[in-house]
C-alpha cells in the first residue's frame, strides 16, 4: 500500500486524490465520530450530510441536520455598514447556525430529536449584534463608498490565491459565516478558518486598516 501514497490513482475513469489533498475534517472541531459528544456510528459526515434520505435543504448540499427557524437579531451599525443588510442570515449561514444558535441540538440529524446543545465558544446564540455582520452586501460599489474595504472584484484580492474575494469568499455578493470559516477545515487552521489569522491576516484581506 505504501507505494501508492502521494500518487493519484485512476480507477474506472475516476481520479482518486491522495489523502494529503483531501479535507482535514478528521480530528477537527467538526469531527464527532469518536462518540465523545454524541453517537454517529463512527461516521464524520452524517451529522450534516447524508447521501440518501437527506432533508435536501436549499443549496443541494444533501443536508441531514435540522435547520434553524429562529428569529435572529442582526448586527446593525450604520457607521460601519454602507451596504444593504439582509433582515436574516443567508441560507449558507442558517446551516451553520443550525448547530451554533443554541435552538437546535447538535445531534438533531437523520430525523432524531437530539439532546446535546452547543455551549461555550461554540454557542453564537440568536443575538448577532456583537458578531461580525453576516448577510451584508460586499461589492466593488460597497468598497468604493466605504473607503476602508478592499475591492472584492479585483483579481488577487482573495486570501486563498489569485482569485477574487467575490468568487472565493462571498455568497451572492454577501458576507456569510462561510466567508471566514471553512466547515470542512480544508486549510487545517485554528477556528476552522480559510487561512491563518496571524497578525490579523484574514481580517486585513478585506479591511484596509
Amino acid at each position: 500500500m505504501s507505494r501508492f501514497i502521494g500518487i493519484a490513482l485512476v480507477v474506472a475513469g475516476f481520479v482518486m486524490l491522495p489523502l494529503a489533498a483531501q479535507a482535514q475534517i478528521t480530528g477537527s472541531a467538526h469531527d464527532f465520530s469518536d462518540g465523545s459528544v454524541f453517537t454517529t456510528g463512527g461516521e464524520i459526515c452524517v451529522p450534516c450530510h447524508a447521501p440518501h434520505g437527506n432533508q435536501n435543504a436549499a443549496g443541494n448540499v444533501l443536508w441531514n441536520h435540522d435547520t434553524t427557524v429562529a428569529a435572529f437579531t442582526m448586527y446593525s451599525n450604520p457607521s460601519t455598514l454602507t451596504g444593504s443588510m439582509n433582515a436574516a442570515p443567508g441560507t449558507t449561514s442558517l446551516l451553520c447556525l443550525s448547530c451554533h444558535d443554541g435552538t437546535v441540538a447538535l445531534d438533531s440529524f437523520g430525523g432524531a430529536a437530539g439532546a446535546v446543545f452547543a455551549t461555550g465558544g461554540a454557542l453564537v446564540d440568536t443575538d448577532l449584534t456583537n458578531d461580525h455582520p453576516i448577510g451584508v452586501e460586499y461589492t466593488a460599489a460597497t468598497a468604493a463608498t466605504d473607503g476602508e474595504l478592499v475591492d472584492p472584484s479585483v483579481a488577487g484580492s482573495s486570501p486563498l490565491g489569485a482569485g477574487t474575494i467575490t468568487a472565493d469568499l462571498l455568497f451572492a455578493d454577501r458576507v456569510e459565516c462561510a466567508s471566514c470559516h471553512d466547515v470542512h477545515n480544508t486549510a487545517n487552521q485554528a477556528g476552522l478558518l480559510h487561512v491563518s489569522n496571524a497578525a490579523s491576516a484574514l481580517c486585513l484581506a478585506c479591511h484596509i486598516k
